[in-house]
Order: structure tokens, then C-alpha cells, then sequence
């Protein structure tokens, strides 16, 4: 083994036992074998049968309870899922060790087959954004419609506030790292992470920040913790010098599913100035701008990106309705053929576009 690669992580049989993950009231987590990767899965009961299915995938160092505030608002509209990526909450490490982008899209590709809900509306955040990009370009069939909070796709100049996240992926940095910080408190990490990632971190309740540090603490008691979160973060940045049909922009480009993209004016991980190609690059895509918002919009101001789903919900639904009368046949011909919009050939289509204050 080459000296600058990292040690496998210990078998998920043979892990320490930690505190139990945190379930929020109404949710649900269930352990999911798949071949070579074992996911947990959130999940809340639907409002009423016979909703739509929808998958949430987290990013960086996330979990699936980043999304809980949005499933519990979006329950009535989506039979809600959230997925925790191998070695990321309480998802045991892969057994190849492999944490590329390609390898977490395979996870999500293998969820959906095996559990047989797709198409879903498909949710990704972060580092999630790439790994759901590329979910729906390789595989449309799974795909209804594309929720992107901060997608982590390749930018030319990185901002300066994105470096040491990035650093994470130089080998022995993250050695380093650990042991620079080995005297930190959860607390201490838990402020860093909020500054980082929040538009305004004084919108954490007493009662987030409490269960953040709690989560924290079991993380770090992880042996392969600082593994996944090393290998994770190689894995993007290896995706960015990507070229082809592999690269991540045009793998945007083959998206044929309504998409939803949303941006935070705050963000220090994901430049705001981004928006702008990626709203010409999806092909069928409206514009979220929240100026005030960070890395996070979904947990910062989830009532508002839950008025933004709706409204793709209802558009995308609309479309199908106008595309189903259009193949019906009538009494004077043949069905008409079916259209589609196309978002990138008149530039960009802001269906939505609001302040973080609304």
C-alpha cells in the first residue's frame, strides 16, 4: 500500500459501540443491505397513501437528519426518504472502501433498484448534488424531478473560505488535522461547522445546536470517521478533473428531469456566482436565489425551499397532464407529438426567485 493512502476502515462487524443516531418524532430509520455497502434509511409516513416517492442525499460530512425540518414540511406533498451515504451517519463504511462520486451515485442507483420506487423527486445537497446530477443523467429512468441545494459542481476559482475543505483531500492533511484539533470540544467543532456552512448561525435553535454537538460526539467515537470524510472529499475534487462524458457540467447538460436549483448569496462552500451556469446548463431548470442564505438552505429556511418544491411539483405535473392530452389521438388525427421545454436553449428560466426574508 502506497504511503499516501489511507488504511481501510475496520469492518462494520468489529465497529465500537456508539449513542444511537437521533430519530426525530414521526421518523423512522431501517438498515438496507445492498451488495457491497449496507445504507440506513430515514423515513417519515406519508400525510395519505398514494403519494409521489421522494430520496434526499446529504453532503459532506452530513447525514440524513439534514433534511428532516424539509421532510416533515414536505410530507403531505411526498412519501419522503432519506438516505445516509456509506460511512456518513449511521451508514457503515463500504466494503471497497471506495468513496468516489461515481461509487456514492452507485449506492443511490442500488437503493432505488432494489427498493423499487423510482422514479423519485430526487434531493441533493452539497457533495449530494453531484452524487444525484450524476444519478439522473446516467439514469433518467429514476428520476421525476432534481432538487439542487449548493450542488458541488467544478468551479474554476474556488473561493478562498472553501480551501481547507478542499485541503481535506491532500494526503496527511487530514493527520494532520486531527491532530492540530485533538483538543477541540464537540462544542468548539459544531460553532466552526455552523459559521462555515450557515448563512446566519444565530438561526440555530438552543435545541439544533444541542443535538448537532450530541451527533458530533458519536461521530468522532467512529474510527472511520476522519476516513470517509478524507476519501469523500478526494473523491470530489478527483471528480472535478474529470473530462468527457464523465465530467460533472456535462453530465448537467444530460439531465432531463425538471430541475430545481437553489443558492445561497452566504455560501462559503459553493460560490453564489455559480448559479448562472448551472441555471444554462440544466436544460429544464428554475432558479431558488436566497440572498442571506449559507451552504444549508434547507435547514436554514426550509419553509421557503418547500414552497419552491411545490411549485416545480406542480409545473412538472402540469407538463405531464399537457403531454399525455397531446399523445391522446382525436377525431380529426393522429396524436399531436409531445414538446418539451427546454431551459438552456432561452437561457435561464427563474420560475422562482426570492429573498431569504420572504
Amino acid at each position: 500500500m502506497s504511503s499516501t493512502e489511507l488504511p481501510s476502515a475496520p469492518a462494520a462487524n468489529v465497529l465500537p459501540k456508539v449513542a444511537t443516531v437521533r430519530v426525530a418524532e414521526g421518523e423512522r430509520l431501517r438498515s438496507v443491505g445492498l451488495p457491497g455497502i449496507t445504507l440506513t434509511v430515514r423515513s417519515r409516513p406519508p400525510a395519505r397513501e398514494g403519494l409521489p416517492p421522494a430520496l434526499y442525499v446529504h453532503g459532506l460530512g452530513g447525514s440524513s437528519q439534514n433534511w428532516s425540518a424539509l421532510m416533515q414540511l414536505l410530507d403531505g406533498d411526498v412519501d419522503c426518504e432519506a438516505v445516509d451515504l456509506p460511512g456518513f451517519g449511521d451508514s457503515p463504511p463500504p466494503d471497497d472502501g471506495d468513496y468516489s462520486i461515481t461509487a456514492h451515485a452507485r449506492a443511490v442507483i442500488r437503493y432505488l433498484d432494489a427498493s423499487d420506487r423510482g422514479p423519485v423527486h430526487l434531493f441533493g445537497n452539497s457533495l449530494g448534488g453531484a452524487v444525484t446530477t450524476r444519478v439522473a443523467a446516467v439514469r433518467p429512468d429514476l428520476v421525476r424531478t432534481l432538487t439542487l441545494v449548493s450542488p458541488a459542481l467544478p468551479e474554476i476559482r474556488v473561493q478562498r473560505s472553501a480551501v481547507p475543505t478542499a485541503l481535506l483531500a491532500v494526503p496527511g492533511v487530514t493527520a494532520l488535522f486531527s491532530r492540530l484539533t485533538r483538543q477541540w470540544t464537540a462544542e468548539q467543532r459544531v460553532r466552526g461547522v455552523m459559521h462555515l456552512c450557515y448563512g446566519d448561525p444565530g438561526r440555530v435553535s438552543p435545541e439544533g445546536f444541542t443535538n448537532a454537538v450530541q451527533e458530533m460526539e458519536r461521530r468522532l467515537q467512529l474510527p472511520y470517521f476522519w476516513d470517509a470524510m478524507t476519501r469523500s472529499a478526494r473523491g470530489l475534487v478527483n471528480s472535478y478533473t474529470l473530462g468527457g462524458q464523465h465530467a460533472l457540467w456535462r453530465q448537467a447538460e444530460r439531465v432531463l428531469a425538471p430541475t430545481l436549483l437553489i443558492y445561497g448569496g452566504r455560501d462559503q462552500l459553493v460560490g453564489y456566482r455559480m448559479c448562472r451556469k448551472a441555471a444554462r446548463s440544466f436544460r429544464d431548470s428554475r432558479l431558488l436565489s436566497l440572498p442571506e442564505a449559507g451552504h444549508v438552505a434547507m435547514m436554514e429556511y426550509p419553509e421557503v425551499v418547500a414552497r419552491a418544491f411545490r411549485e416545480l411539483l406542480a409545473e412538472s405535473a402540469e407538463a405531464a397532464d399537457s403531454g399525455e392530452a397531446a399523445r391522446e389521438p382525436t377525431a380529426t388525427g393522429p396524436a399531436r407529438g409531445e414538446t418539451r421545454g427546454n431551459g438552456a436553449a432561452t437561457g435561464q428560466d427563474e420560475a422562482v426567485t426570492e429573498s431569504a426574508g420572504s
